[in-house]
């Protein structure tokens, strides 16, 4: 008889099922780890599409939308941003716009990048990111105190739970914008 023909599940090699089931992976091995599972959700959430701005001394760079419409590259004008040139950075040849309104700046998609003066940048943080809280957490505390209200001889008729409202309106230091 040819052997080739042979109904045994041993012969030429060959095993049943059963015994392969053992020899295989378990699905959670296929899983990705946790280390790489974060990089992943990192790199989802994060800028990648974007080149690093290069430093500028003096300047803080950023990339800003030109699909925005309600932070416009022409609002950001009017606040001192300024855009970079092709010429002023090296190795953003290939960013460099060649036809439409933005020829010669650097671009990647529909972000332009731009820089402003780092002191200018350092006022408008301090304005929107100090000032303009503590003025709100002023307002909030004055709003709690008034809401206790204060019996006929001046006396607080209550008090403000807990330890919220205790530091709100004390004065800290402007920070240093990165």
């Amino acid at each position: 008889m040819d052997g080739r023909l042979k109904k045994s599940l041993k012969s030429g090699g060959r095993e049943d099922r059963a015994s392969e089931d053992t020899k295989r992976a378990s699905s959670e091995e296929k899983f990705v780890s946790t280390q790489e599972r974060r990089k992943m959700w990192s790199d989802e959430w994060t800028q990648s599409a974007l080149p690093n701005a290069p430093e500028l001394p003096g300047w803080h760079v950023c990339w800003l939308s030109t699909t925005n419409g309600y932070d416009s590259i022409d609002k950001r004008v009017r606040l001192g941003y300024v855009p970079v040139k092709a010429e002023e950075i090296d190795g953003f040849e290939n960013h460099r716009v060649k036809a439409g309104e933005h020829i010669g700046y650097i671009a990647c998609n529909e972000m332009l990048l731009f820089k402003i003066p780092e002191d200018i940048y350092q006022e408008i943080m301090t304005h929107f990111h100090h000032d303009q809280p503590m003025e709100e957490a002023n307002k909030i505390k004055v709003q709690a105190e008034s809401q206790v209200g204060r019996d006929s001889s001046g006396r607080k008729l209550g008090q403000v739970e807990g330890e919220g409202l205790g530091n709100i309106d004390k004065p800290l230091s402007a920070p240093v914008f990165a």
